[in-house]
């Protein structure tokens, strides 16, 4: 099934959104995962210039078949932000009708976020998978940075939103946060089987991507053993 993949990391500010100031302080990545063999493919987290990320997937001959959302905050998603209007999923969806995958308890905040209506948004529970083609994607609910911050677990690939960073995770004092689930979101990920590549949401750090157990033994949030020592550093 790996020889089907489809897997592209475009980082914003570089490979799209080119120019945007926003995109370039924020350097978010954005993800095109699909089938090569049914040319369908998904989009995760779409936000500044979707143009330029339906673009890529012209240029490689892919079809949009849906998005992936990993959680509701406008440089993922689009919407308003430190004073900027950002696009996203709204404008999109109004050049492309296809699903967007997001968590139950991520809903109400995406909708509230983007102008979005329940009807655009199909809500999934932890450990549903979601297949573009042939290729299937394991969706993991991992709240702490949001209510339903979710991963994305496909073959040998994590892509971890703002749960998990190479060197940090994601904020918990934004609204929604919560320093308590964050550390069990994390004990989870770093249990998961095999040692998968982390591809995060932002590039805080010098490499794109790294194995997760180089994750585990590099970066500090793993260092708390346990939930009161994780507090008295985070919470």
């Amino acid at each position: 099934m790996q020889d089907r993949l489809y897997f592209r990391q475009l980082l914003s500010g570089r490979d799209f959104a080119v120019g945007d100031p926003v995109a370039t302080q924020m350097v978010n990545f954005a993800y095109l995962i699909g089938d090569r063999e049914t040319r369908e493919a998904v989009v995760v987290d779409p936000a500044y210039a979707v143009g330029d990320l339906l673009d890529v997937l012209a240029a490689d001959e892919m079809r949009l078949a849906g998005v992936l959302a990993t959680h509701h905050h406008p440089d993922h998603v689009g919407g308003s932000m430190m004073g900027f209007t950002l696009a996203g999923l709204a404008e999109l969806l109004a050049r492309e009708a296809v699903p967007v995958h997001v968590n139950r308890n991520e809903a109400e905040w995406v909708q509230r976020v983007t102008g979005l209506s329940a009807t655009d948004l199909t809500s999934h529970d932890h450990d549903d998978v979601v297949h573009v083609g042939e290729i299937p994607i394991r969706l993991l609910h991992t709240p702490g940075h949001t209510p339903g911050s979710q991963c994305f677990l496909l073959g040998d690939r994590l892509v971890a939103g703002d749960t998990l960073f190479l060197e940090g995770c994601g904020r918990t004092d934004f609204p929604g946060g919560d320093a308590e689930a964050m550390y069990h979101s994390l004990r989870a990920l770093a249990e998961l089987p095999g040692d998968p590549v982390v591809f995060p949401g932002h590039q805080y750090s010098s490499e794109p991507s790294a194995a997760l157990s180089s994750v585990r033994r590099n970066n500090f949030v793993y260092r708390p053993t346990s939930l009161e020592e994780w507090k008295t550093l985070f919470a």
